[in-house]
C-alpha cells in the first residue's frame, strides 16, 4: 500500500459491527440462538465487545450455521425414505 491508501481491514474498523440478531431469539438444543447462532454469553455481552471480538463472534456463528446445515443434510440422506404407494 502506498501512502494515503487505507487497507480494507483498517477501513472496516471505522464502521460499527452490526448485531446479527434476526428477531427469532430462541435457543436450539445446543444453546445457540436459532436466528443468529450466537451463544447466550455472546448475546448478552455483544454491546461490551470490541469490533474485533464482534467480528470473531460473527465468524464463529457462520461456522456454527454451516455445521448445522451439513448435519441437517446428512440426517436427511440417512433416513430411510417412505416408499411411494402410488
Amino acid at each position: 500500500m502506498g501512502s494515503g491508501e487505507v487497507g480494507v481491514a483498517e477501513q472496516l474498523e471505522f464502521f460499527p459491527v452490526q448485531s446479527p440478531c434476526r428477531g427469532i431469539c430462541q435457543s436450539d438444543e445446543r444453546g445457540f440462538c436459532r436466528g443468529c447462532m450466537r451463544s447466550r454469553e455472546e448475546r448478552f455481552n455483544w454491546q461490551s465487545m470490541s469490533n474485533p471480538q464482534k467480528q470473531e463472534t460473527l465468524r464463529l456463528c457462520r461456522q456454527r450455521l454451516l455445521r448445522k446445515m451439513r448435519a441437517n443434510r446428512a440426517s436427511e440422506t440417512e433416513e430411510p425414505q417412505q416408499p411411494s404407494l402410488f
